[in-house]
């Protein structure tokens, strides 16, 4: 595993382990929409592959937002973790588990979370490299299965729900040993402005810090 790609995630991780998702967006919106999210203290913004023109807004978000992690989600092949590099990503995230993928991502010193929904995906894709584990859906991989996979993996290796993540369901994945969350439609989607944008980045970013380290939502 690169020691670098590590360290790297593992400081975003420490700052704000919550991942926007942002399905759609086209690159005339990436300078403010990255603007409301890490105004609000995302670190980790993904622009997912079958969004418009994904690579031009994940160049813009990478130049502009030097302080963030930026990178391409829906990577299914080495061609395209070869694309998202050269557009300056440096996140990788897949819905699946694909060695190449890992691989090719590994090779680049890219950090790379592919998708699991089982045990045995997981532990192949931990000892392939994958910096953390995508657990994908969320909505079939429950809190009691949060558990029972945080349980056997090793106890470094960030595990993030994605899939109808909401504020209000984040404490019982929390409380299950979720490390982080990917946020999508319930924080951007296309036609949604800045500023709404912004408002939910802020109520995402208040509902993790009540239920980090306490387990539940203390406010």
């Amino acid at each position: 595993m690169n020691a670098d790609a590590t360290a790297v995630l593992q400081q975003a991780l420490g700052r704000c382990p919550l991942v926007a998702i942002l399905r759609g967006l086209t690159p005339p919106e990436a300078v403010g929409v990255g603007q409301a999210l890490v105004g609000q203290g995302f670190v980790l913004l993904e622009v997912p592959l079958n969004s418009p023109d994904p690579l031009q807004s994940i160049a813009t978000l990478a130049d502009r937002y030097p302080e963030a992690l930026v990178g391409a989600g829906t990577v299914t092949t080495p061609r395209q973790v070869a694309q998202v590099r050269a557009a300056g990503g440096r996140l990788i995230v897949s819905p699946h588990w694909d060695r190449a993928v890992v691989d090719a991502a590994v090779q680049f010193g890219m950090i790379c979370v592919p998708g699991v929904a089982t045990p045995t995906e997981a532990f192949a894709a931990w000892q392939a490299g994958a910096h953390a584990l995508k657990l994908f859906p969320a909505e079939l991989i429950t809190p009691p299965v949060v558990k029972a996979l945080r349980a056997v993996l090793p106890a470094h290796l960030p595990l993030r729900p994605v899939g109808s993540i909401t504020p209000d369901n984040m404490a019982a994945y929390r409380q299950a040993g979720a490390d982080g969350f990917g946020i999508g439609s319930a924080l951007y989607a296309p036609g949604r402005s800045a500023d709404q944008v912004g408002e939910r980045a802020m109520r995402f970013v208040t509902a993790w810090r009540g239920c980090a380290g306490h387990g539940s939502i203390t406010a």
